[in-house]
Order: structure tokens, then sequence, then C-alpha cells
């Protein structure tokens, strides 16, 4: 028999780690400001902001990034099992998938997303009504979000390869655009992770309100 299961806590984790995401998208985004109005590039970019060394941040923005990572999948993989037991017939894909999808090369640019609708669709009144009108706004806004800012950090990494070169500091204009693109990518990922937050608190409130037996579960 399907037991449901606390998300209430991963919830929680999710969101100070996302948070933090969001403070390290701040801190390098301004560093990227600070570079940009202050003409420093190439081999002449500053080591440091703020007192704190550039790589370091960025070492602790990556590791806080796998980490908020894992936590997610945790509880998105915990909120795939509860819909289990309200609505099984509307989850097209196992539980196994909730933590899988994200690694399935293209495939992880559309199945998350469809998980996370099926997931909603469970949590709420009426899982077998029509979606409302705009209900899936928010998801469909993060998700969007979140693949855009993706597409945009990786075109800024590619940038920088040939901007970072002996070549770049007779030729500044290179730099310039590559720090462009970094900037442009820490904004649309602090503005994702805010929504990650109000999906990730939206979801579980969902969940939790079932569970606690405020809205009726599927019978």
């Amino acid at each position: 028999m399907l037991a449901l299961k606390d998300p209430n806590g991963l919830a929680k984790a999710v969101v100070a780690l996302l948070a933090g995401n969001i403070f390290f998208d701040v801190v390098l985004g301004l560093a990227d400001v600070r570079d940009l109005i202050g003409g420093a590039w190439g081999y002449a970019e500053p080591t440091t902001f703020g007192g704190a060394d550039l790589g370091v941040l960025h070492g602790m923005s990556f590791t806080l990034f796998l980490a908020t990572g894992i936590v997610f999948i945790v509880w998105f993989h915990r909120l795939r099992k509860n819909a289990e037991v309200w609505a099984a017939d509307l989850q097209t894909r196992t539980p196994g998938y909730a933590i899988g999808c994200w690694f399935i090369p293209f495939g992880n640019l559309w199945i998350p997303r469809s998980i996370a609708v099926e997931i909603w669709r469970a949590g709420r009144r009426e899982p077998y009504a029509a979606d409302g009108r705009r209900e899936l706004a928010l998801l469909n806004g993060w998700w969007t979000l979140w693949l855009v800012s993706t597409l945009v950090d990786w075109i800024a990494e590619k940038m920088y390869v040939p901007a970072e070169t002996p070549e770049a500091t007779e030729v500044p204009e290179a730099y310039v655009l590559a720090a462009q693109w970094s900037l442009a990518s820490y904004v649309l990922d602090a503005v994702a992770a805010v929504l990650a937050i109000l999906v990730v608190r939206r979801l579980t409130s969902m969940q939790h309100a079932k569970a606690t037996g405020m809205i009726p579960a599927a019978q």
C-alpha cells in the first residue's frame, strides 16, 4: 500500500538553498557590473570582489548549485511518490523518472516539466478536472525561464573562452560581450530561482493541504 511522506522538511531545505543561489547570482552579477563599468578586461580582470577571491566565490556558487540540484531532485521524487496515492492513473511515468529525467539528453528539456504538471494535477482539489485558465502559468513561467537562463549561461561560458586569451587584451570588445552575457545569465538565473521557490512552496502546500484533510483527496 502506498503511503504519503511529508515533503515539508525537504521543501524548506530547497528554498534555503535556492535563496543561497540567488545571493551568489547577485554578488557575481555585481562583479560583472563592476568590470563593465570599470573597463577591466582580459588578463587585467580583477581577481577579487569585496575583498573575496572571485575564484573561491565561483567555486562556492558551483558547489551550492550542485547541492541544490540534489536536494531539489529528492524533493521532486517525494512529491511524485505522493501523487501516486491520489491520482496514480494521471501519472504517465514511474517515480524513477522524477530522478532520471533530469539526466536524459534533450528529454530533460521537457520531461521534468510534464512530471511537475502531473504532480500539480494530483495535488489539487479536483485532480481530474480540466486545467483552469492560466492555472499552470507559474509552473510554465519557471520552466521557461530556467531553460532560457541555462542557455544564456552556456553561451556566456563559450564566449569567455576566446575572450580570456592574450589576443583579447588587444580586442577588449570580446571580453565586454562575454561579461554582458554573463551578467544576463546571473539576472535570469536569479529570477528563475525566485520562481522555483514559488513553485516549491506551492506544490508542497498543495500536497500538505490534501494530506491533512484541508481539501478532500480523490476517491
